[in-house]
């Protein structure tokens, strides 16, 4: 691995950073800082427009969607430019979570499988933060399983008439479009008679359906949809081949969440560098120090293997299976890192506020967003089946749903 920028990296790490330097609402640095343990929230900003503000002065200046082509609204930048403008955007990239499922997933999905049309009508208002875009795949009755939906769409005429459920649909609230998946054969396998299409989500038929959270906020939503009518001329791919057009959504969804996880340790040393125990500061507990140092260790695996997919990106390399492991470990640890520090702090981990009690208040929110990081873009049972068979070799689980119809699937409920 090489750790050092050539001189071309070196320069344009130099011209994001003055741009950042001379563009970014500084205003909300403090703020953004605080906010990597739970989800965020800003005190006196809405997210959304925030985010979009952000977008569009990123767009005007060329750093929005940088690795897309110029013509669908990018910059044209190799993939390690990418990871240098993330690592120069710093926390400023936090702004731009309300448009991460549009450019992480739904963008290339489009830019792969739609036509020209498409492609020059979507992706530039999507790059520019004029139009957000949600991910539909998940069901109440699939689980983990996308294969197994249920919502239907039937073919009339030109168009299609879409009707069922979605659910865990992040930010369909303030989307415009949604990519979606859906059943359009029941008489084959479940992974046959698939078909991916994307929708306006102010179609007439749609109902969202924000689900109240554990931490106070409101980001998933469940989706219904009654007699929706989709243009064929909005469908992505072949009828029938969905399964494969999703398996390119996948693939940028785990890598997009597994390069931006924070795991909560740098904020987990100064919390113990901080609270007093009834025997002195926690960071001198041998107890808590042997937990500092295993995490510390994940931590600069996690790091340093990161640092081969940056090392193969900057040799014009496809990147290995270094970010579904990452994501994997990341969601694990911040979930055991928060338990501890709620542990630790005993009645006070109850409390929250924009004071003293900023850092209880961050593991709190810590705490009840960890088990989404767990199961949003894969759970952790499934990245480890994709891990054993396809990175380590070993043999598929059984399925006995394989090669059957899906209608002849036992079920409840259908």
């Amino acid at each position: 691995m090489n750790f050092d920028d050539t001189p071309q990296e070196a320069a344009f790490r130099e011209t994001a950073r003055k741009w950042v330097e001379a563009n970014a609402p500084r205003e909300l640095h403090a703020e953004l800082s605080k906010s990597s343990l739970g989800r965020i929230r800003l005190a006196h900003h809405d997210i959304v427009d925030v985010g979009k503000a952000w977008q569009k002065k990123k767009a005007e200046g060329g750093w929005a969607c940088l690795h897309w082509p110029k013509e669908y609204g990018g910059r044209g930048a190799t993939p390690i430019e990418k990871v240098i403008w993330q690592q120069e955007e710093g926390v400023y990239g936090k702004l731009t979570q309300p448009f991460q499922i549009g450019e992480g997933m739904c963008g290339p999905t489009v830019m792969a499988f739609g036509s020209e049309e498409a492609k020059r009508r979507y992706l530039p208002k999507l790059a520019s933060g004029e139009e957000i875009w949600c991910q539909l795949f998940s069901e109440p009755s699939a689980g983990s399983d996308v294969a197994g939906l249920r919502t239907r769409a039937e073919k009339k005429g030109d168009n299609w008439v879409v009707n069922g459920q979605k659910i865990w649909t992040s930010g369909a609230h303030y989307s415009d479009y949604g990519l979606l998946i859906a059943r359009t054969d029941p008489n084959v396998p479940k992974h046959k008679g698939l078909t991916m299409f994307f929708l306006d989500m102010k179609s007439e038929g749609v109902e969202v359906r924000p689900i109240k959270q554990a931490n106070g906020m409101q980001e998933f939503n469940e989706v219904y949809f009654t007699d929706v009518v989709i243009p064929d001329s909005q469908r992505l791919g072949a009828v029938g081949d969905g399964w494969s057009v999703s398996l390119t959504t996948l693939m940028n969804e785990r890598m997009s969440i597994g390069a931006r996880l924070a795991t909560g340790v740098p904020e987990m040393f100064e919390f113990c560098s901080n609270l007093v125990l009834e025997d002195g500061l926690a960071i001198d507990d041998p107890a808590v120090r042997s937990k500092l140092a295993s995490w510390a260790a994940k931590s600069n695996g996690l790091r340093f293997t990161s640092y081969r997919t940056i090392s193969a990106l900057s040799k014009g390399e496809r990147p290995g299976p270094e970010n579904s492991i990452g994501k994997l470990v990341s969601g694990m640890m911040l979930q055991d890192i928060a338990t501890y520090a709620m542990d630790l702090q005993g009645a006070a981990g109850v409390l929250t506020g924009n004071d003293e009690e900023t850092v209880q208040g961050q593991f709190q929110q810590m705490l009840l967003s960890s088990p989404s990081m767990r199961i949003a873009g894969g759970t952790d049972e499934i990245l480890r089946n994709i891990i054993a068979e396809r990175v380590l070799g070993l043999p598929g689980d059984i399925r006995v749903d394989k090669d059957v119809p899906y209608n002849k699937i036992p079920t409840k409920g259908r």
